[in-house]
């Protein structure tokens, strides 16, 4: 799964990797968490755009804002299928900026939390979905979805469920619902990053007030 995240590149990074238009004023997130407003990029007239969208889909039917605690991650397996995703699946697909998320690992009550990156710790992205949704009095919210599938190599001895990690070379198919349907992303989904880094990191992260380098401190290392 993927309950938290980070994103501390520079705008200048970013808009290079995903191909933005202009000056991209950004700054460093350590420790993004569900509900929180965070930087995505999506589609834009025959362009992309940089958006910040609450993490947490609201599809268009859900009465209140409170399915959004539930919604932060969508089973690549079965997004095509779920009444919460299905629609943004087949039309509205992002991609979410970041350089690494945390897992955590351990007994209840004693859970460590453990920093995910790339080897290069370089800037990727994951696979998202957003919606727009509004509320009966006419509030706007437009959120999005992390999705998630089997966890690939040595992360499955830290959990069986990883961010669906997209090359650079799929995120144009990714993002364009005509070029690429439903039918045609078995293949972009499999075809995802296999080797990652991984060590334990500062309890900070634990509170989502806490939103610091030192969040992604390496520590000593733990069993697993």
């Amino acid at each position: 799964m993927c309950g938290r995240y980070g994103l501390a590149q520079n705008g200048e990074t970013l808009a290079e990797l995903f191909e933005l238009e202009g000056p991209v004023a950004l700054g460093p997130r350590f420790n993004i968490a569900p509900t929180q407003e965070a930087p995505v990029v999506r589609a834009d007239d025959g362009g992309r755009e940089l958006v910040w969208l609450k993490w947490g889909l609201l599809p268009a039917w859900a009465r209140d804002h409170k399915l959004a605690s539930r919604t932060i991650n969508a089973r690549s397996e079965t997004v095509a299928e779920k009444p919460s995703f299905r629609a943004a699946f087949r039309s509205r697909r992002c991609l979410v900026p970041a350089d690494g998320w945390f897992e955590w690992r351990g007994p209840k009550g004693s859970r460590a939390p453990y920093w995910v990156q790339l080897p290069d710790a370089a800037l990727f992205a994951m696979a998202g979905l957003w919606e727009r949704w509004q509320s009966p009095v006419g509030e706007q919210i437009e959120s999005f979805t992390v999705l998630t599938t089997d966890a690939r190599s040595t992360l499955r001895e830290l959990h069986h469920r990883m961010p669906l990690v997209l090359r650079r070379e799929d995120q144009d198919a990714w993002l364009d619902p005509v070029r690429t349907p439903v039918d045609a992303l078995a293949g972009l989904i499999a075809a995802i990053p296999s080797r990652f880094d991984f060590f334990p990191v500062s309890p900070l992260v634990n509170h989502v007030g806490n939103d610091a380098p030192q969040c992604r401190q390496r520590r000593l290392e733990l069993p697993l």
